[in-house]
């Protein structure tokens, strides 16, 4: 995000040809959401699509995590002397950093089994750094970055990673034995000692 370029939506640069993410918003209330990688003039080229849907999110979760990132975003802006922004329904443009960003949040945030969840999804997300971020979109989307790819690899290990565990089937969490203080004179080397002294 360049200080000096004018700017659409989230920080999305606004000539023709960018590389953004576009966050689809449907009219009707209860249409899913679409993030969308949008490859600009690098698309057609060399085996790149023009376009790839990353995530089709459904409308309860993203109603539950799109404030969060809003905030987050804003303050970034702000940060850079950029012009914020809001969600609206119709197409929202995303600086391609941001809009990996997202991607990370929504893919974590798709597999949650209960609302709860949500809040502790978007709390740790939050505490990661924005290259934490953009590291995790680069490995999950090497494997996993369609709207298929859902249950696999890096893709369902970000629910688990940001969700606390909490729904995690099969895993038992091991509380671990407390150490208990053993005296000197019952352990066998003292023993030895002691004896070896007394004859």
């Amino acid at each position: 995000m360049k200080r000096s370029e004018k700017t659409i939506g989230f920080g999305a640069p606004s000539g023709f040809g960018a590389y953004i993410f576009m966050v689809e918003i449907p009219a009707a209330r209860t249409g899913p959401v679409n993030i969308i990688e949008v490859y600009g003039y690098s698309g057609d080229q060399n085996g790149i699509p023009p376009q790839e849907t990353r995530v089709i999110l459904d409308r309860k979760i993203w109603m539950k995590i799109r404030d969060t990132a809003q905030r987050e975003f804003n303050r970034r802006l702000k940060a850079a002397k950029l012009k914020t922004s809001r969600w609206r329904v119709g197409q929202n443009p995303v600086d391609r950093l941001l809009g990996k960003e997202l991607c990370v949040l929504a893919w974590a945030a798709e597999q949650a089994k209960k609302d709860e969840e949500l809040p502790i999804i978007c709390t740790k997300w939050l505490a990661l750094r924005p290259e934490e971020r953009w590291w995790l979109f680069s490995q999950t989307v090497a494997e996993a970055g369609l709207p298929e790819d859902r249950d696999r690899g890096w893709r369902k290990a970000l629910y688990y990673a940001l969700s606390d565990g909490t729904g995690i089937s099969g895993l038992k969490r091991k509380r671990p034995r407390p150490k208990t203080a053993v005296a000197n004179d019952e352990m066998p080397i003292f023993k030895l000692i002691e004896e070896r002294n007394e004859g």
